[in-house]
């Protein structure tokens, strides 16, 4: 049996999401079942009525004081699962031709996790798509949850997601399923694409994935040594925001980000530098308030 897990919350995206997800659950030759986590607290009844043959479906009421139920309801998913195997997607996904069946194939040949790639829905390349040249290794250093398949055994060893995250529960998931000796395969072949919203959207996600980033590196200080080499956003910005000062005595400071707009520019320079000093203001949130 294979669980398709998505977790919701106020998302009218979800609706075309089910849609691919059901059509690719049938097409398998092996049992499958979808399932919902929904903390929508009844507003999204009318796509679970319209889905109601083909997914099972969890309201989730958040635990008293929690803002953000993201972990919770990736474990109370593969709580409710019956599967052996466990695949997670988000709402707003819409799964490429061969998502499923490449995602799920290595895990009968031996793997244990495997996590597909994630592109834009529209033409414009996201900020947070997975280039193909990132999937370029065989296995990957950490994953998120949005294209991710794994053995039901794997979670139970490291003990599920862990709920005081409100961010990044999914690529702390990853660290430690690393540090117990699990290797993540890559599988570039098994695609989603994602609609990630407005700037404004954007703007938020950025924020909350700087403060996660900050709380990562908190519960995993051997992984600092290598923070300016694996993930340079979380080190350089934050360090640029807090020099900004220095713009009084040299004026010429803020076009240090000429550099990165350079680099950046097939992307639209201006949106990618806008991301990455909220990302590391987010940062610095994290580290005031830790």
């Amino acid at each position: 049996m294979i669980s398709i897990i998505i977790i919701s919350k106020d998302e009218p995206e979800l609706d075309g999401t089910l849609t691919h997800v059901a059509r690719h659950a049938k097409s398998l030759s092996e049992p499958a079942e979808v399932l919902v986590v929904d903390a929508s607290d009844g507003r999204l009844d009318h796509i679970r009525e319209r889905h109601q043959d083909e997914v099972q479906w969890l309201r989730f009421d958040r635990p008293p004081g929690v803002g953000v139920s993201i972990p919770h309801q990736r474990n109370a998913g593969v709580r409710m699962a019956s599967g052996e195997i466990i695949v997670f997607t988000d709402s707003g996904c819409e799964p490429r031709e061969g998502w499923l069946a490449r995602l799920v194939a290595p895990l009968y040949g031996g793997e244990n996790i495997t996590t597909g790639l994630t592109v834009a829905a529209g033409e414009r390349p996201g900020l947070y798509d997975q280039p193909r040249g990132g999937h370029a290794a065989r296995y990957l250093k950490e994953c998120a949850t949005i294209n991710l398949a794994f053995r039901r055994d794997v979670l139970d060893a490291v003990g599920g997601f862990d709920e005081s995250f409100a961010y990044g529960s999914d690529v702390d998931f990853s660290w430690r399923l690393i540090d117990a000796g699990y290797r993540i395969l890559s599988v570039p072949d098994s695609v989603v694409a994602h609609d990630w919203g407005d700037w404004r959207r954007q703007a938020r996600r950025s924020y909350a994935y700087g403060k996660a980033r900050a709380r990562l590196y908190r519960k995993h200080p051997t992984r600092r040594r290598r923070v300016l080499r694996d993930d340079p956003v979380v080190v350089v910005y934050p360090l640029f925001l807090l020099g900004l000062p220095l713009t009084l005595v040299f004026p010429v400071y803020p076009l240090l980000l000429l550099i990165p707009a350079w680099r950046n520019r097939s992307l639209g320079p201006v949106r990618v530098l806008a991301n990455h000093l909220i990302c590391g203001g987010g940062v610095l949130a994290e580290l005031v308030r830790g």
